[in-house]
């Protein structure tokens, strides 16, 4: 149905140590306009860096992913459904 895997992975990634990193920041900052850069200390991953525009595109991805599975659930519910002019009636319209 969905596929949310397909909406996060970016397959090219940078990967520097953390004191380079230190050592000259913006050169871990302008890549990552372009894709992620993977911050190493001792040979394991302990940060990335993103753009901020790729960043709010994960945020809305796993704002939508989230979105769809409340809808799946509420469409899963057993609960009797309510007619339309009964909830227009309740709310005052």
């Amino acid at each position: 149905m969905y596929s949310p895997a397909s909406i996060l992975c970016n397959s090219s990634m940078s990967t520097v140590t953390a004191s380079e990193a230190r050592k000259s920041f913006a050169a871990v900052i302008q890549p990552a306009q372009r894709e992620p850069v993977i911050i190493e200390r001792r040979g394991e991953a302990q940060a990335v860096v993103i753009s901020a525009a790729e960043y709010n595109r994960l945020v809305e991805a796993a704002e939508e992913v989230d979105d769809i599975a409340a809808f799946d659930a509420a469409m899963a519910e057993e609960d009797p459904n309510i007619p339309w002019d009964q909830v227009k009636a309740d709310l005052g319209w």
